[in-house]
């Protein structure tokens, strides 16, 4: 692995990531994502991990940014015509997050760090570093729990979008010279 190569995505990865946040535009916000994505895309392919390079690019840089487009244009986000929301959504947002906080400490409790290889190394020894087989062997053995707590999540966070996303009914305003007894 480039030592260079990591540390220049590293700081694209950290100025996109910083920039989706510092973004007032949320159009912008999504493109720097999709660029992030590509810089972690960038990661995966300088650890030999091809597999997960190219599933990351099509599910997340691909798909999911597909539909947060969509969100934020059927949404029509403004300042303006954005009300405030209640304290049992923001109740509901922070349980989630912590939720999502707690998948991934869980996930990483038991991970260890793997010390640098040449490329070559890891397929001489006999061991695929991003086979499939043991993506699979290691996610649904070791990981199981936290992998179907995340997918969860992920639920909840579909369900979340499709109920922002409601239109709330309203009754029609009388018409002037009609009274209403």
């Amino acid at each position: 692995m480039s030592v260079f190569g990591f540390y220049f995505l590293a700081a694209l990865a950290l100025f996109f990531a910083l920039m989706v946040v510092l973004s007032k535009n949320p159009i912008y916000s999504v493109i720097f994502l999709i660029l992030t994505f590509f810089a972690i895309f960038g990661h995966y392919i300088l650890l030999s991990a091809d597999f997960v390079a190219f599933v990351h690019l099509i599910v997340y840089a691909g798909a999911i940014m597909v539909l947060f487009l969509y969100t934020i244009m059927m949404l029509n986000l403004n300042r303006a015509a954005e009300p405030n929301k209640s304290a049992l959504s923001k109740v509901a947002a922070t349980v989630a997050a912590g939720g999502l906080f707690v998948t991934l400490v869980a996930a990483m409790h038991g991970s260890q760090m793997m010390p640098g290889a040449p490329d070559g190394m890891a397929q001489a020894s006999g061991f695929a570093l991003g086979s499939v087989q043991n993506l699979g062997r290691v996610l649904f053995n070791d990981f199981l729990l936290p992998f179907e707590v995340s997918s969860l999540l992920f639920l909840l966070a579909m369900v979340g979008a499709v109920m922002l996303g409601k239109k709330e009914e309203r009754l029609p305003e009388p018409k002037p010279g009609f009274e209403t007894p």
